[in-house]
């Protein structure tokens, strides 16, 4: 069910019907050990078990939960803040995007009563989707077609912004539900005002091909992308300028994402390997290869384990913060 190995921190898998190509955990604390992966025909849910968390636990778990027959491959998976186990009855919600430039929006008692709300609207490839953190009742996306969307859970588009350029990155402000950012793929990320619907404030990549980017969570100021090959980092109240651009990857890179645990903990993908980087050590926690292209990038909630989707497996990094 898992590999351990010492290759650049502890390294865990475990096995899936398919190639994966998105990889979610779900970000609420109380339920971390929930994990949501998609290929090309269904989304699994799953429960990851540490032996940081449960000391009966030699290594680590996994529980397979169930499948969601989703008929397109799975571009990208964002978790509602709805989801709860804690009553009966049980409720996991969560929103994918497809290669067919549609979001379904799932929800489930993991029984028997199961609910799809297909949104239909972007004219292109969808590269990120993400629900508003503290009520959970709108979900904003970004596309190839140059509109960053905003709808509620009825599946009616509630703004539209258009862009410059594919929207590669959306991410709702962890402090303020009012603020969303949205990175573009020409390297403008830019902070809109959901109330007004105006822009409030963008940061400047420079001329290169941005593929990813992200909000600390622990420190909301900072602000990260992946862009040609190169990790930058902003401090969103001092400049618009990166104050740190640096290689991470020889072939480019596609993802960026910061943990949840440690301001100072992110990690990256390339075409074929994952590195994981701390602010504070110039020695780099994990840099590994893999076989196939890195399916979706994420950070557990309350660990410092980063998982992506791969080849029939999900592999997941514990790291030393």
């Amino acid at each position: 069910m898992f590999d351990k190995t010492k290759s650049g921190g502890i390294t865990y898998t475990f096995d899936t019907p398919d190639t994966v190509t998105a990889v979610e955990f779900c970000p609420l604390e109380q339920f971390s050990q929930l994990i949501a992966y998609g290929d090309c025909l269904r989304v699994s849910l799953g429960i990851c078990r540490f032996q940081d968390e449960d000391s009966e636990i030699d290594g680590f778990e996994f529980e397979h939960l169930r499948d969601f027959h989703h008929g397109t491959r799975v571009t990208t998976i964002a978790w509602s803040p709805e989801t709860s186990l804690e009553t009966l009855p049980r409720q996991v919600k969560f929103c994918t995007a497809g290669a067919d430039s549609k979001l379904r929006l799932f929800s489930s008692d993991l029984k028997s009563e199961d609910t799809v709300t297909v949104m239909d609207g972007h004219t292109s490839y969808v590269n990120d989707v993400v629900f508003e953190p503290t009520e959970g009742q709108q979900i904003a996306s970004v596309s190839d077609d140059h509109t960053c969307r905003v709808w509620d859970l009825d599946g009616l588009q509630r703004a539209c912004f258009p862009l410059y350029s594919p929207g590669m990155s959306v991410c709702w402000h962890p402090d303020e539900p009012a603020k969303l950012m949205v990175a573009e793929k020409k390297g403008t990320i830019r902070f809109y005002d959901l109330i007004t619907h105006q822009p409030i404030m963008s940061l400047d990549a420079g001329h290169v091909t941005l593929m990813s980017a992200d909000i600390c969570f622990l420190d909301p100021v900072r602000i990260g992308c992946i862009a040609n090959g190169n990790w930058m980092m902003w401090d969103s109240t001092r400049s618009s300028l990166p104050q740190e651009n640096r290689q991470a990857h020889n072939e480019g890179g596609r993802n960026f994402r910061w943990s949840r645990v440690s301001e100072n903990l992110f990690a990256t993908t390339g075409q074929n390997e994952v590195k994981v980087f701390h602010l504070g050590h110039s020695q780099v926690p994990v840099s590994s290869s893999l076989p196939v292209t890195a399916g979706g990038l994420c950070w557990h909630a309350t660990l410092p384990v980063c998982a992506v989707g791969g080849d029939g497996k999900v592999h997941l990094w514990m790291t030393v913060i």
